[in-house]
C-alpha cells in the first residue's frame, strides 16, 4: 500500500476550499469578527485614557499645587473600568462564538468523510494504508479545528490592533509612530523569511504523522505474525525510520516557528529603547508630556505585539493549509458513479446467474479475468477452485460489483448487475468471508446485523443452525454479552459468529469465501451439514481450498490465470484426470 501522494501544498487553494467549506456560517463568523474588532479596539484606548491621569499630576506637581482633582482621576478610572469590561465581555462572546462554528465545522468535516468512506471505489482502498485514511479524518480535522478556532480571531485581534496603535501613537506624537513604523519592514522580512523556511515542513510532519499512524494500525493488527516471524526487530527499524521522518519535520517546523517570538521581541526591545531615549529628551524639552512618554512607551511596547501574533497566525495556517489539502483532497476524490434511475429493489429473486464474457483487471495493464463465461442455474451450489492468485475472489468481488467490469456482463435473472444499484446487487446475497468482523457490541446485536428487523426467536434459530447456540448460552450474560476487547474468543468461534448472521440474513443467493476455514474438523461437519440446509433451492458460491467441503457442489469451476479451465461436478472432473483431479488428488496423497 502507498500513502496519499506526497505534493507541494497550495496554500490560496487549500485554504480557499476550506474559506467556501466555512461559507455557511460567514455571518456567525462576521458578528465574531466585529466582536473581536471592538474588543480588541477598547483595550487600546486604555493606555491613551490613562496617560490623562499621569498628565494631570505632572501638571500638578510642575505648578507647585498639591490639589488633585481626584474627581477628575476617579471619572478616568470608571471610564476605564468600562472600557476594559465591555472588551472583555466582546472577546468572551466571539470566542463563544468561534469554538461553537469550528466544532460544526469540525463535526460536518467528519460526517462528510464518513459519508465519502461509503461512496470511495474499494480500488482507492487498495492504494492506501487504514492509518492513512484515519489520520485525515482524526489529526487533519482535529489540526483545522484548534487552528481556525485561533486563526480568524486573532488576527482580526492583531490587524485591529496594529492599526489603533499606530492612530493612537499619531496622535500622541508622529515621531513615536515614526520609530514604531521603522520596526515593521525589519519584523516583517524575518517574518516572511521564517514562514517561507518553515511552510514545506509542516506539510512533511502531517504526511508522516499519517504514515506513522498506518505503520503503527498495520503493527498491532498484526501482533502475532509478527512475533511468530520474530520480525520485532525489522518492525522497530521501519517504525524508527518513519519516527525520524516525523521527528525531523516537526522540530524543524517547530523550531523555525518558534523563533518568531524572539525575533519579534528584540525588534520590540530595540524600537523600546529608542523610544525612552528621543521621548526623555522631549519630555526634558518640554515638547512632550510625561503620560504621553508613558503611554507611547506601552503602545511601543505592544506595537510588535500584533506581528509576532500575525507571524504565529502565518504559521498556523501553514498547518491549516497542510491539514486542508489532505481533507480537501480526500472529498474531492473521484466517487464510484451516481446510480440514477437505476434498479433499487428486485421484487423476486430466482437465483440466476450468468457470467458473460467477463474482463476485468484492477490496473489497464493487469488483466486478472480475461474472458470468463458461465451460465448458474436458480438453486445451483457453485464452487470455485484453482490455485492461489487464479481469480477466485475477483470473480466474487465482481458478482457483488465491488468493482466495476472492464467488459463484458454479470446478469441476475435477465437483468444486468450494471442496471441495478449497488445497494440492490449487495441485497441479493448473504456472505461469509474468511476474515471474520464483529462490531463492539452484545452477541445478539452482531448476529442481527445480518438483518436488523430480525425478532429474538430468529436470531436463536439462526444460531441454532449455525451450531453457536449451546456456546453463547454458556457465556456470561448469553446473547447479551458485550464483544470488546476483553471477550475472550477464538477465530473458528468469531466465525461461527458471521455465519449465523448469514443465515439469518436468509437472502436468496450466498457467498461462502472459506467460511469453514478456521474451525476444526467436528464443528466443521456440523456447520457443513446447516450449509447444505441453507443452501437448498438458494444460488450459492463457495470458494474452496479444502476440496473435500465441495465434493457435493453441483458444479465445480476450475480457475487457472483468470481462465476457466475445467467445469463439472466432482465426478466428471476427477474422472477427466485433469488439473482439478491433480489439486484433489494433491491434497489426499497420504490418505
Amino acid at each position: 500500500m502507498k500513502r496519499m501522494p506526497n505534493k507541494q501544498v497550495d496554500v490560496k487553494k487549500s485554504l480557499g476550499d476550506l474559506f467556501r467549506y466555512l461559507k455557511p456560517y460567514s455571518g456567525l463568523i462576521l458578528l465574531a469578527v466585529l466582536l473581536a474588532a471592538f474588543g480588541t479596539f477598547f483595550s487600546i484606548t486604555g493606555p491613551k485614557i490613562l496617560s490623562r491621569i499621569t498628565n494631570h499630576i505632572q501638571d500638578v506637581l510642575v505648578s507647585g499645587s498639591v490639589e488633585f482633582d481626584f474627581k477628575y482621576i476617579n471619572k478616568i478610572g470608571f471610564i476605564l473600568i468600562g472600557i476594559y469590561i465591555f472588551s472583555a465581555i466582546a472577546q468572551y462572546i466571539q470566542a463563544r462564538i468561534m469554538t461553537h462554528v469550528t466544532q460544526t465545522v469540525c463535526n460536518r468535516l467528519r460526517r462528510d468523510i464518513s459519508h465519502k468512506i461509503n461512496r470511495l471505489p474499494l480500488n482507492y482502498f487498495d492504494t492506501r494504508t487504514h492509518g492513512d485514511v484515519l489520520s485525515v479524518a482524526t489529526n487533519d480535522i482535529d489540526t483545522l479545528g484548534q487552528s481556525l478556532n485561533q486563526a480568524i480571531s486573532q488576527l482580526v485581534s492583531s490587524m485591529t490592533m496594529l492599526i489603533g496603535i499606530s492612530i493612537m501613537l499619531i496622535s500622541i506624537s508622529w515621531i513615536m509612530f515614526v520609530i514604531a513604523l521603522v520596526s515593521v519592514p525589519v519584523s516583517m522580512i524575518l517574518m516572511f523569511f521564517v514562514v517561507g523556511k518553515s511552510q514545506r515542513y509542516f506539510k512533511q510532519q502531517q504526511e508522516s504523522l499519517g504514515e506513522l499512524n498506518g505503520h503503527i494500525e498495520e503493527v498491532y493488527s498484526g501482533h502475532n505474525v509478527i512475533k511468530v516471524f520474530n520480525a520485532e526487530d525489522e518492525v522497530s527499524i521501519k517504525f524508527n525510520s518513519i519516527n525520524k521522518k516525523l521527528y525531523n519535520s516537526s522540530y524543524k517546523s517547530q523550531f523555525l516557528s518558534g523563533m518568531m517570538m524572539p525575533i519579534m521581541t528584540f525588534v520590540s526591545n530595540a524600537a523600546y529603547i529608542v523610544i525612552c531615549i528621543i521621548g526623555g529628551n522631549m519630555a526634558a524639552n518640554k515638547t512632550l508630556k510625561v503620560g504621553d512618554i508613558v503611554a507611547s512607551i506601552q503602545y511601543i511596547r505592544q506595537f510588535n505585539q500584533p506581528l509576532g501574533q500575525i507571524a504565529q497566525i502565518l504559521n498556523v495556517l501553514q498547518q491549516t493549509a497542510a491539514a486542508s489539502d489532505r481533507v480537501f483532497t480526500f472529498l474531492n476524490e473521484t466517487e464510484m458513479t451516481f446510480e440514477k434511475d437505476k434498479i433499487t429493489k428486485m421484487e423476486k429473486v430466482v437465483g440466476n446467474v450468468e457470467f458473460d464474457h467477463v474482463k476485468f483487471g484492477y490496473s489497464e495493464d493487469k488483466i486478472i479475468i480475461n474472458d470468463f463465461s458461465i451460465k448458474v442455474k436458480a438453486g445451483q451450489k457453485v464452487a470455485i477452485v484453482g490455485p492461489t492468485g487464479a481469480g477466485k475472489t475477483t470473480i466474487v468481488n465482481l458478482l457483488m460489483r465491488f468493482y466495476e467490469l472492464n467488459s463484458g456482463d454479470i446478469i441476475i435473472d435477465g437483468i444486468k448487475t450494471t442496471d441495478m444499484t449497488r445497494e440492490c446487487v449487495h441485497s441479493l446475497f448473504s456472505m461469509v468471508l474468511q476474515d471474520t468482523w464483529l462490531f463492539e457490541g452484545t452477541i445478539k446485536e452482531n448476529i442481527k446485523y445480518g438483518k436488523l428487523d430480525a425478532t429474538d426467536e430468529e436470531v436463536y434459530e439462526a444460531c441454532k443452525m449455525a451450531h453457536i447456540d449451546y456456546f453463547i448460552r454458556s457465556l456470561p450474560g448469553g446473547y447479551d454479552m458485550v464483544l470488546d476487547d476483553n471477550a475472550n474468543l477464538s477465530q473458528g468461534q468469531k466465525q461461527l459468529f458471521t455465519i449465523a448472521r448469514a443465515m439469518l440474513a436468509n437472502r436468496q443467493m450466498l457467498i461462502l469465501d472459506e467460511a469453514t476455514s478456521s474451525v476444526d474438523t467436528r464443528t466443521e461437519i456440523l456447520i457443513q451439514k446447516a450449509m447444505d440446509k441453507l443452501t437448498e433451492g438458494r444460488t450459492s458460491f463457495v470458494i474452496a481450498h479444502r476440496l473435500s467441503t465441495i465434493k457435493n457442489a453441483d458444479l465445480i469451476l476450475v480457475m487457472k490465470d483468470g481462465n476457466i479451465i475445467e467445469t463439472g461436478n466432482h465426478e466428471q472432473l476427477i474422472t477427466l484426470n485433469g488439473f482439478y483431479a491433480d489439486l484433489y488428488n494433491s491434497q489426499f496423497s497420504e490418505n
